[in-house]
């Protein structure tokens, strides 16, 4: 006996900008835009960090380490510090603050 085979009804996440792959899941990078725009005190943390780090004398400063302190600072309840965004945010503090390029070990971006 046939059967219908009617599309499911899927979810759309909130993004900030529509993903390449229409009908997939959102990027990594489109899940980031919509973090950074939901908590852009996020940004402004890191950025204050890195700077503190920076005028310690520190010439290297870790994405990773700066979450980690970011956690301990960050209200309770705050959820979607993910660490896959940390090279996306060494990316925007370097896009805004060119002089910050050498703190920071960036590798190729295998994905948008």
């Amino acid at each position: 006996m046939p059967t219908s085979h009617a599309p499911a009804q899927q979810s759309v996440l909130p993004i900030s900008r529509p993903s390449f792959r229409a009908g997939s899941r959102p990027t990594l990078t489109d899940r980031f835009l919509a973090f950074d725009a939901e908590h852009p005190y996020v940004y402004r943390a890191l950025e204050r960090l890195t700077a503190d780090r920076l005028a310690t004398g520190a010439t290297r400063v870790g994405l990773k380490a700066l979450f980690e302190d970011l956690r301990w600072q960050l209200p309770a309840g705050v959820r979607g510090l993910n660490n896959n965004f940390t090279a996306l945010y060494a990316r925007k503090l370097i896009e805004d603050h060119p002089h910050w390029a050498s703190a920071f070990e960036l590798r190729r971006r295998r994905t948008l």
